[in-house]
C-alpha cells in the first residue's frame, strides 16, 4: 500500500509538472500565432489512452510516462517528422518565425518551470510556515547513528561549528554540506577539533545507503520505552511504554546513546533504574543481559515528537502573504543553486556521486509512504526547478538545445541547416536515452543488490 501511494505521488506531480511545462511552450506559440498541431501528457507511440481535436490542436493522454510534448509546425523536435519540412514554408510555422520569437517559444517551458517553483515555495510558507531545528540547539551535539560518519571521523557529542567554512543554520544543512568534502570544524569534549571529509564520501553514502536505510547523525534523543516484550527478561519489572529512562545506578542520564554505553560496563547485573512516567519519577529494579541489554525497544523520535517533549527548540517562522512571496523567490533560489552544485558534484568523478543518479525510482523514494500534502508540494516544487535547469542544458533535443542554435543564429545571423539539425535532434535523443538507461539501470542495480542482501 506505501508503494502504491508514493506512485500516486510520483504520478500526480509529474503531471502537474509536464502539463504546465508543456502549456509554457503553448502559450508563446500561441502568442506569436504558431500551429501547435498536439499537446500531450506522456507519450504515445502506437496509441493514445485518451485524444480530443479542438481547433488546430489535438490533445491527448499518452500510455508512457516518460514526459510530455507539444507538436509545433515546422519545427524539428522528438517526432522527426521530414515530411512536413519538404513542404513549401507556411507563415503558421516555426520555422518561419523570427528568431527571438522562435526563442521565447523555447523558453516558455523552462519559465513556467521555475515561476512554478516560485509560486509553490511561496504558497507553503505562506500556508505552513518554515520550522527547522537551528544547528547552535544542539548544545550537547550530535548522535552519530552510522558506522560510515566513524569512519569519517565524527563522534556522538560533537558539536559541528561550521563545515568548509559555512556554519550551517540548519541541522540538517550539515549532511548536505558534507556531501563536497572538505574541512569540518567542531567542539568536541570542549577541545576544537578539525576532521577531514573525505572527497568520495558522496560515493560513500550511496553504497552505504545500498545495505541499509536509515539517518547517519541524528540529534540526541531520550530513552523512551515504546515497548516490553513478554520474552524480556524485565518483562514483570514494572517498566512500561512511554516510561523515560532519566537515571542508571545513581548516574544521571539524559540521551538514548549515554544509556547504551553505561549498559555495555555492567552485563549481567541488577540494577537501579529511574523513570519519568507522566512527569513522576519511580525508581525500579531490571536486569541487564551478558551482551548488555535491557531487552526493551526504545522509541525513535521524529522532530514533532522532539520538540513536544521540549528537548530542543524548533525555530519556526510564520509568513503573511505579502512576506511570503520575497521568502519563496529567496527559498527557489536556493534550491536552483543547490541543484546546480550538486549536478557539479556528479561530474566530479573522485566525488562518487554519480553513484547517485537515480531515474523513476529514486525520484519515488523521495515521497513520503503516506500522503503529506505539505510533503508533496515540497518535492513537487523541487523537481520543477530541477526540470527546469535539466531542460535549459545546451543538449540537441532538450530546450536548452533548441535554445543553444537560436542564439548562435541571433549572434552570427546564419540559420543552421535543417539537415545539421535533423542530425542534432537524433543525437540528442541518443543522449537523453543513455541518461534515461543509466539512472534507471542504478535504481535496479541498487534494487537488486538489496534482494541478494550484498
Amino acid at each position: 500500500m506505501k508503494i502504491i501511494i508514493q506512485i500516486g505521488q510520483l504520478l500526480l506531480s509529474l503531471s502537474i509538472l509536464i502539463i504546465l511545462h508543456e502549456l509554457g511552450h503553448f502559450i508563446f506559440a500561441r502568442i506569436f500565432k504558431t500551429r501547435v498541431e498536439k499537446f500531450y501528457l506522456f507519450f504515445n507511440p502506437w496509441f493514445s489512452l485518451f485524444k480530443v481535436k479542438k481547433g488546430e490542436t489535438e490533445y491527448g493522454i499518452g500510455w508512457l510516462p516518460l514526459g510530455g510534448y507539444v507538436k509545433i509546425s515546422g519545427m524539428i523536435d522528438e517526432s522527426m517528422d521530414k515530411e512536413q519540412l519538404k513542404k513549401p514554408p507556411q507563415p503558421y510555422e516555426f520555422r518561419t518565425k523570427p528568431a527571438w520569437q522562435r526563442l521565447f517559444i523555447m523558453l516558455g517551458g523552462v519559465l513556467v518551470n521555475l515561476l512554478l517553483g516560485f509560486l509553490i515555495f511561496t504558497f507553503i510558507l505562506f500556508n505552513w510556515g518554515e520550522k527547522y531545528l537551528p544547528n547552535t540547539n544542539l548544545t550537547d551535539g550530535i548522535w552519530v547513528t552510522d558506522s560510515i560518519m566513524y569512519d569519517v571521523g565524527l563522534q556522538t557529542g560533537d558539536k559541528i561549528i561550521s563545515v568548509n567554512d559555512t556554519k550551517p543554520e540548519s541541522f540538517i544543512n550539515i549532511l548536505e554540506e558534507m556531501l563536497y568534502g572538505g574541512e569540518m570544524h567542531l567542539v568536541r569534549n570542549n577541545r576544537d577539533t578539525v576532521v577531514i571529509i573525505p572527497q568520495d564520501f558522496a560515493g560513500r553514502i550511496v553504497d552505504n545507503s545500498i545495505h541499509k536505510r536509515g539517518f547517519l547523525i541524528y540529534p540526541r534523543i531520550p530513552f523512551i520505552i515504546r515497548e516490553v516484550p513478554d520474552t524480556s527478561q524485565n518483562a514483570g519489572s514494572g517498566l512500561e511504554a512511554k516510561d523515560m529512562i532519566v537515571q542508571i545506578n545513581d548516574i544521571p542520564v539524559k540521551y538514548a546513546d549515554e544509556i547504551v554505553s553505561i549498559l555495555d560496563t555492567i552485563r549481567g547485573k541488577t540494577i537501579s533504574v529511574v523513570i519519568d512516567r507522566k512527569g513522576e519519577e519511580h525508581e525500579l529494579m531490571v536486569d541487564v543481559s551478558d551482551e548488555g541489554k535491557l531487552g526493551i525497544v526504545y522509541g525513535f523520535l521524529n522532530f514533532d515528537q522532539l520538540e513536544k517533549l521540549g528537548v530542543y527548540n524548533f525555530s519556526t517562522y510564520e509568513y503573511t502573504f505579502l512576506q511570503s512571496i520575497p521568502a519563496g523567490f529567496l527559498r527557489a533560489k536556493e534550491e536552483l543553486l543547490s541543484y546546480i552544485r550538486q549536478i557539479g558534484l556528479i561530474f566530479n568523478f573522485k566525488s562518487g556521486a554519480y553513484k547517485a543518479v537515480g531515474g523513476f525510482g529514486a525520484i519515488t523514494n523521495l515521497f513520503p509512504p503516506i500522503w503529506n500534502w505539505e510533503a508533496f508540494w515540497n518535492i513537487t516544487a523541487l523537481l520543477s526547478i530541477m526540470l527546469a535547469f535539466i531542460n535549459i542544458l545546451p543538449i540537441p533535443a532538450l530546450d536548452g538545445g533548441h535554445v543553444t542554435f537560436l542564439i548562435f543564429e541571433m549572434v552570427t545571423g546564419r540559420k543552421p541547416g535543417e539537415k545539421f539539425l535533423e542530425y542534432a535532434q537524433m543525437v540528442g535523443m541518443f543522449i537523453i536515452l543513455f541518461l534515461l538507461l543509466y539512472a534507471n539501470g542504478n535504481d535496479v542495480y541498487r534494487l537488486i543488490l538489496r534482494w541478494i542482501g550484498k
